[in-house]
């Protein structure tokens, strides 16, 4: 008996049942209700929180705390209003102090710190000053304007000074720096110099040079590295805010413009990419065996890579013949699989040619999609601001707190809250000689200030769950748009009037619930996913800080190497869970934010919740896998050259100009990183032409579940015929068309 063949109806119901043929199917469905209300609810008071906390931030913050330097009483040095108005510099009474340890850790220098009006000029102690003020009052004229109040008489000891902290034990000619005052260091025949000395007295009965003092400037450049780099980045934004604002402008042009020339000339341009493709992998190889050959008979040119072994000097190895070489193979290996993958794919090629060219034709009739990035790109923009500044404001709430800094380190008490009005008067200040009660930052007791972290990380989930809304709202909107275009019988006859704007109405009136649940559970992904992310850094600085403590331990503390040694072990298995965490959870990222896309296909054609949509499309999707095998990723290729081209030429033009190396034709600014401008536009450069790039991966995406949901509601017969244009459909489907009378 002959075995009975599997039955593919079966095995496709796994899958869900296939569309039938509906007669009154004309597109998106017209009469729908609200979906997923619950979740409706849930973001709506999320958004009310938000904007609570908002309001708050902004009455308890102040973002000049970030601007200003702060004395170690916790006050603003040249704030408008306050004593400290015509003093914005920073002076700092013993920076010999900053060589301690403890700086790195506690990102704070151990000694006092005061607002002044000017840097001091000239080398000068407190002895010096008591020695001369018979004869020349006005040296403590001069040197009491960098203590903590003028004195009008310096008869009290250098002891009683220093005890009292009110003045500091020497000053050194100084320059201002980033609104402090730093040695004025200069090289004289070689030698290191601080105002043309050497060797100068530190004003207590010690001989210093300008080697240890330059130690004490560096470590405090560290502090200002981990503290004032958001300062400086700052003043390079708002020297350059509107070069990076052209830049975006420019590139939203040029993507405009490329999307016209996709529109017409899809194949051409395609191919005239990948020409450019294998033009320049073909010239470097060429490059490479020239300089292969150039180096022929030059002196040492023939020791390999692992005769000279690992050096920091990259120019070594190309010096090289055999690294020239290695360059050549690798090259011609590329150039040989990307014509080979050209001419083994040549007909998926063609299937995303036409696919493009399908999707330029809805966009002909649909020409407001092209404006709606544009809508995009201002929601992110405003909830992108609305992130930074309150996160700025939070950061700035709050009172001065103030924390025991001891010099050596080693004091028990180190970085405990304290009251720098009796700090002097306290326990602490004998059983640590030398600790200072120092501003750390702010915050304060209240549940507000308390609760401040729980906040930040708030901000930072609806932030992230409204990013996601918008893309959301956006993929929708285009879908139902291009999903009236595809089902309209006579096209445009029969294509709704202000498609666009309907569906954009038909997704926030109706499916403003399901949208918040999908970006939800993608924003839950980004913030497990940020939270891995913190938790490996701070495991890396925890380490870091374990091997200090290591070396830093008295040398009979043997213990403490090897308990330090022992979890190495553990630390690699912890790094590898780590890692397999963070590839899960994008791989998690990437398979939920596919679903999502189509669901939200689903749901601007039906109008159901999100579950159900996301079931449909998945379902619709494994029916025809063959043919989602057939799309594949080439048409995202074509628009991915797109996006490298808009990125590449501003990039470069934002590089020339940031760099000053445009001169004759415009003069370039002044900046401190040239980089973060040029990494700002590059970046910016790339997420606007993603906006205009996605319309079209949408179109393509709406068009090709609509061909599935034909190909099952239809036959292509004169009852049933199908919406796909034809020559689509030739390509993607290669079943032969039958008249339903042949059928029969």
């Amino acid at each position: 008996m002959r075995e009975k063949p599997p039955d593919n109806n079966l095995e496709a119901k796994k899958y869900g049942d296939p569309r039938t043929f509906d007669p009154d199917f004309k597109g998106p469905v017209v009469n729908r209700s609200c979906t997923d209300v619950l979740c409706f609810i849930i973001f709506i008071l999320f958004i009310i929180g938000y904007i609570i906390l908002g309001l708050i931030a902004w009455v308890h913050g102040d973002p000049r705390r970030v601007a200003y330097p702060t004395d170690s009483q916790g006050h603003f040095c040249g704030q408008k209003g306050t004593p400290n108005e015509n003093k914005s510099i920073l002076f700092y009474f013993n920076l010999f102090s900053c060589t301690s340890p403890s700086v790195m850790v506690n990102l704070q220098c151990p000694t006092t710190q005061i607002c002044v009006s000017k840097c001091p000029e000239k080398f000068l102690t407190y002895v010096e000053t008591q020695l001369l003020y018979k004869n020349d009052k006005t040296s403590w004229t001069y040197y009491s304007q960098f203590c903590k109040s003028p004195f009008p008489k310096s008869d009290r000891s250098l002891s009683q000074i220093l005890m009292d902290d009110d003045c500091p034990a020497a000053i050194f000619p100084s320059k201002p720096f980033l609104q402090r005052c730093f040695p004025d260091f200069s090289t004289k025949n070689g030698t290191l110099t601080v105002g043309n000395k050497t060797m100068f007295e530190d004003g207590k009965g010690k001989t210093r040079n300008a080697g240890e003092l330059r130690a004490a400037a560096n470590r405090i450049n560290k502090i200002l590295d981990a503290k004032s780099l958001g300062m400086r980045l700052f003043e390079d934004y708002a020297t350059t805010w509107y070069w990076i604002l052209m830049g975006l402008i420019i590139a939203m042009l040029l993507s405009w413009i490329f999307l016209i020339l996709l529109r017409f000339t899809a194949g051409f341009l395609f191919w005239v990419f990948m020409s450019g493709v294998v033009g320049v992998i073909g010239y470097g190889i060429w490059h490479c065996y020239k300089e292969y050959n150039n180096l022929r008979g030059r002196q040492n040119s023939h020791f390999t890579i692992y005769d000279i072994g690992i050096q920091t000097d990259i120019s070594m190895y190309l010096q090289l013949r055999q690294t020239w070489f290695a360059f050549m193979i690798i090259l011609c290996i590329l150039e040989a699989l990307v014509i080979l993958t050209l001419i083994f794919l040549r007909n998926r090629i063609r299937i995303s040619i036409a696919l493009l060219k399908e999707g330029s034709k809805a966009i002909r009739y649909v020409p407001t999609t092209l404006i709606y990035p544009v809508l995009t790109f201002t929601f992110l923009s405003i909830c992108i601001c609305y992130w930074a500044v309150t996160a700025v404001y939070l950061a700035t709430s709050g009172l001065p707190i103030y924390k025991i800094i001891a010099p050596a380190g080693q004091c028990k008490h180190e970085n405990k809250t304290c009251d720098p009005e009796i700090f002097n008067t306290t326990e602490i200040s004998k059983a640590c000689p030398g600790a200072q009660c120092i501003f750390a930052f702010y915050g304060g007791k209240s549940v507000y200030h308390q609760y401040i972290p729980t906040l930040q990380i708030f901000n930072l989930f609806v932030f992230l769950w409204l990013i996601n809304f918008v893309f959301a709202l956006g993929q929708c909107t285009l879908a139902g748009a291009f999903a009236s275009y595809y089902w309209a019988s006579k096209k445009p006859e029969d294509i709704p009037p202000y498609p666009l704007f309907t569906a954009f109405g038909r997704a926030i009136r109706y499916h403003t619930g399901s949208l918040a649940f999908g970006s939800l559970i993608l924003a839950l992904i980004q913030m497990f996913r940020i939270v891995l992310e913190y938790l490996d850094k701070r495991l890396k600085v925890l380490r870091t800080r374990e091997c200090k403590t290591c070396w830093l331990s008295e040398p009979g503390e043997v213990g403490t190497i090897s308990r330090a040694a022992a979890p190495e072990s553990q630390n690699n298995i912890s790094k590898f869970l780590q890692c397999c965490l963070k590839c899960c959870f994008w791989c998690l990222e990437k398979a939920v934010k596919f679903l999502n896309r189509n669901a939200y296909v689903m749901i601007a054609i039906y109008g159901k919740n999100f579950c159900r949509s996301a079931r449909d499309a998945f379902n619709l999707l494994i029916r025809n896998v063959l043919k989602v095998a057939v799309m594949d990723k080439v048409t995202d290729f074509v628009l991915i050259l797109g996006k490298m081209l808009v990125t590449g030429c501003i990039g470069v033009l934002a590089f020339l100009l940031f760099t000053e190396r445009l001169p004759i034709l415009i003069e370039g600014p002044s900046l401190n990183y040239y980089w973060v401008p040029l990494l700002t536009v590059v970046i910016g450069s790339y997420l606007v032409a993603h906006g205009f790039f996605s319309v079209y991966a949408m179109c393509i995406d709406t068009l090709f579940i609509c061909f599935c949901e034909d190909l099952e509601r239809n036959d292509g017969s004169t009852e049933k015929p199908y919406f796909i244009a034809p020559t689509l459909h030739g390509i993607l489907n290669k079943k032969q068309l039958v008249p339903q009378k042949q059928k029969e």
